[in-house]
């Protein structure tokens, strides 16, 4: 498990906010979060914590995916997120199979899938912070404990799936939207490390390929 963000407290969201799951007759709704499944939550607690800061990408290239951000062009950060989404709908469409870990200790395809999709949340709410407000903070956001918290390994995949796709298309649309001295604009982590829109994107686009590249192996 690689590329996170800061740890302290845990930041939770409202699917239903970017999705509404349509109703089809005779169909029952499906919770992101199923308690008929069998509990896997307890698995989470054997993940080792990420505690490595990775703002280093935005100097030098990734070793393990081949992330380049200074060959990123800015205004391209939205496609890429888009992009991006099409390939965890390719690992989501396995289904139950995706509930699997590789490893005791390396999250299941399904477990990368929702820190994704909640990572296009995260930033989303970032960069919105960050064209509202002047260098605002942010929240704090420990990804391992939401992790168990949210039972990532018990959640419905096709769930998932339409979930992430419509954070993607959200936060991508947020980043297509960004003009001129917009990407300049600065905000904070509360460890002191210092964005502008155009460096978060960079680092958020690191977060979403090299967890492609952790899933695809």
């Amino acid at each position: 498990m690689t590329a996170p963000t800061e740890r302290t407290s845990s930041v939770t969201w409202n699917y239903s906010a970017i999705y509404q799951p349509p109703h089809s007759h005779g169909a029952q709704e499906v919770s992101s979060c199923d308690d008929a499944r069998v509990a896997t939550s307890d698995r989470a607690v054997d993940i080792e914590p990420d505690t490595k800061d990775w703002t280093w990408v935005l100097q030098h290239p990734c070793s393990e995916c081949g992330f380049d951000s200074a060959a990123l062009h800015r205004e391209r950060i939205g496609e890429q997120v888009r992009a991006n989404a099409l390939v965890w709908h390719e690992v989501l469409a396995a289904g139950e199979a995706t509930r699997a870990r590789p490893a005791p200790q390396v999250w299941s395809p399904l477990e990368y899938a929702c820190h994704v999709r909640d990572v296009l949340l995260l930033f989303g709410d970032r960069l919105r912070l960050m064209l509202d407000q002047d260098d605002p903070q942010f929240a704090n956001w420990d990804q391992d404990e939401t992790a168990v918290q949210e039972r990532y390994g018990e959640q419905d995949p096709a769930s998932v799936s339409v979930e992430l796709a419509a954070a993607a298309a959200t936060t991508a649309a947020g980043f297509d939207a960004v003009t001129g001295d917009q990407w300049q604009r600065p905000g904070r982590r509360s460890n002191g490390s210092v964005f502008t829109v155009d460096t978060l994107g960079r680092y958020f686009l690191h977060d979403l390929v090299h967890h492609a590249h952790d899933v695809a192996g």
